[in-house]
């Protein structure tokens, strides 16, 4: 397999990511530049020189035959698209007209003429070696090209039909591929096609009601179109008739599209098409996430978090879906108090909070045994190699570094889900609703103390007690609260972990927490008794005549006034002393002053001094001559 698209859409990537198309398009240049030369078909800077045709013989010896053919149809589609975001920044409310326009076709023309090449050369599948999958990619991509001409000529029902094409081989290859490889696929339709295709669907007049799905079904040219031929070969269930009651989505599973959702006490119409598939969707996966967890009960923690990714992905997309047609309403112009907008408005609160219940029942089961409250040490993983003397290896207990990076991991899970709460106040319609905000509330101080507890912990094993014990009465107060705010009726007793909170749960919560909180206020008083009693101790261990500027509320002990028989010790004494009295005192190693041979000495010297002096006078006023 070739894997087409994945060229392409890599190339985009990496391009797009720091740049826009203009540099784009000079990146595919030295890319060409450096493909030819390794086929040894470059020019040599002979710019008209005519170049030899590939042929499917070519793309068998060599698959950069098939980038080459791939890099140009690029680079003039880069172009075009360039020349349409220049122009479309300029202040024209009619927008690219024109030369300009009919130079944005051209360009677009020839990239789709380069497509169509690669698609005939691959057709021959005994010359040129290509899969069945290869060929499909290269007529969706070729299509792709063949829809953007028509979406800038204007011509919508052509555009519908070759994107409608497109859609179908790309939803085809994404089924064989498997789920763990359809990721560029799926980006591709929500980046460029499904939004054209919307587009195109509202200049033809289609009501906003009509899914993707119906579109592709009524406009795609089944008549004398091997490809689409193919692609139903393996996937016969890929159009769907206007009538079907089921769908089937990008993985091929089957959902009942909802008519309407209901959020607290209102219940609305979903008449936006994306948006019930989205959500029928999610219903899909939440079926499938709670078969998993009651047939894999004893299944790791983090296996069991990894199966709500498979929700979390199509909620966050159903989040998406209603956020694009709520600004489709505002381009067009519609004000916030239609009835259309109103019902958007209410979706887009049960959307988002459905995503953050899921969000929050996936940090629960990381968490553990009753949402963390429970904590205990993990055995040590034993080398699977016996020891050198034979003897059997002695279970370690584990380390307080590992339990301190656990109870880190924990927080971290409770911060993220008091972020998440606190990100449901600014939902649309949630301020007003004071009930549903105390409830909030309650949850988040459920999940406050748990985390309260967890750092209480970790201060524990620090050994810092008091530290714990304020803690463990922040978590109490906090459980209480929930106790006393939460109604009965918001408790859940089984199912998947959600944001509804087991009232036995949150029981067993409170009850742990007081209990803890008497537990270390004893701990914390025994441990100033021992530190006074061990202060006082000290003190006693002093004799009476050196604590005499302290009162014995005790009384004296008249067998430890002084220290008998007196030991050797130093007494502090005043700096000035010493220093007044160093001319007096004698230290070893230091010569005497004043003695007798000293002074006899002093003198012999001043004498000879004076006899020298007495010579030098000569002649009169001391003068020499």
């Amino acid at each position: 397999m070739m894997d087409i698209t994945r060229f392409i859409v890599s190339q985009r990537d990496k391009a797009l990511l720091v740049g826009d198309h203009g540099s784009y398009r000079k990146q595919l240049s030295r890319r060409l530049l450096v493909v030819r030369k390794k086929l040894n078909c470059s020019s040599k800077g002979r710019k008209y020189t005519p170049k030899s045709p590939i042929t499917a013989e070519d793309i068998a010896s060599n698959h950069e035959y098939v980038h080459l053919l791939l890099l140009t149809a690029e680079r003039a589609w880069a172009l075009a698209m360039y020349m349409k975001s220049t122009h479309a920044t300029e202040s024209n409310t009619q927008g690219t007209t024109g030369s300009t326009k009919r130079h944005i076709v051209s360009k677009l023309h020839r990239a789709s003429s380069y497509a169509a090449h690669l698609v005939n050369l691959l057709q021959d599948t005994e010359k040129s070696g290509a899969s069945i999958e290869s060929v499909l990619e290269a007529r969706a991509y070729q299509q792709s090209l063949q829809g953007a001409i028509k979406f800038e000529k204007k011509a919508w029902e052509q555009c519908l039909q070759s994107y409608s094409e497109t859609r179908l081989l790309y939803i085809a290859l994404a089924r064989s591929v498997g789920t763990k490889q359809d990721d560029v696929f799926k980006d591709l339709l929500a980046g460029t096609i499904d939004q054209s295709m919307r587009y195109a669907a509202y200049q033809v007049k289609l009501p906003r009601t009509i899914s993707i799905e119906m579109i592709v079904a009524r406009y795609v040219q089944r008549a004398d179109n091997r490809y689409v031929a193919e692609a139903l070969k393996s996937n016969p269930d890929l159009l769907l008739e206007p009538g079907a009651a089921a769908k089937k989505d990008v993985q091929g599973e089957s959902a009942d599209t909802p008519k309407t959702i209901t959020w607290r006490s209102r219940t609305v119409k979903l008449e936006d098409a994306t948006t019930a598939q989205a959500l029928a969707s999610v219903f899909a996966a939440e079926c499938k996430l709670a078969s998993f967890l009651e047939a894999n009960q004893d299944v790791d923690r983090r296996a069991k978090a990894a199966a709500f990714d498979d929700v979390l992905i199509p909620s966050q997309d159903a989040v998406d879906a209603v956020k694009t047609a709520i600004d489709e309403l505002t381009a067009e112009g519609v004000t916030q108090g239609d009835p259309r907008m109103q019902s958007l408005q209410i979706t887009r609160t049960a959307v988002n909070y459905n995503l953050v219940e899921w969000r929050v029942g996936r940090n629960r089961v990381l968490c553990g045994e009753q949402d963390g409250a429970t904590f205990e040490s993990q055995s040590v993983k034993q080398p699977k190699k016996p020891r050198a003397d034979g003897k059997p290896r002695v279970a370690q207990e584990e380390s307080t570094g590992r339990k301190l990076t656990r109870l880190k991991e924990i927080v971290v899970l409770y911060d993220s889900t008091l972020q998440s709460l606190d990100s449901v106040k600014g939902f649309p319609g949630v301020a007003a609703d004071q009930t549903f905000v105390n409830e909030i509330e309650a949850k988040k101080a459920y999940f406050s103390s748990l985390r309260c507890l967890a750092i209480a912990r970790s201060h524990k094993l620090h050994g810092n007690k008091p530290n714990a014990l304020a803690l463990l009465a922040r978590a109490a107060d906090l459980s209480s609260r929930t106790m006393s705010s939460s109604p009965p009726t918001e408790f859940a007793t089984e199912g998947i972990p959600k944001l509804e909170i087991n009232p036995a749960q949150a029981k067993s919560l409170n009850d742990l927490l007081e209990r803890s909180v008497l537990q270390y206020r004893a701990l914390v008083e025994l441990e100033d008794l021992k530190s006074e009693t061990s202060k006082n101790n000290a003190s006693r261990s002093a004799p009476m005549i050196e604590r005499l500027d302290e009162y014995p509320p005790e009384g004296v002990d008249l067998t430890n006034l002084v220290t008998y028989p007196p030991k050797l010790q130093l007494i502090p004494v005043k700096p000035i002393f010493l220093d007044t009295a160093w001319n007096y005192i004698d230290y070893p190693g230091r010569p005497k002053k004043g003695t007798a041979t000293d002074m006899d000495g002093k003198a012999e010297e001043t004498s000879s001094r004076a006899e020298s002096k007495k010579e030098a006078k000569k002649g009169w006023f001391g003068f020499g001559r």
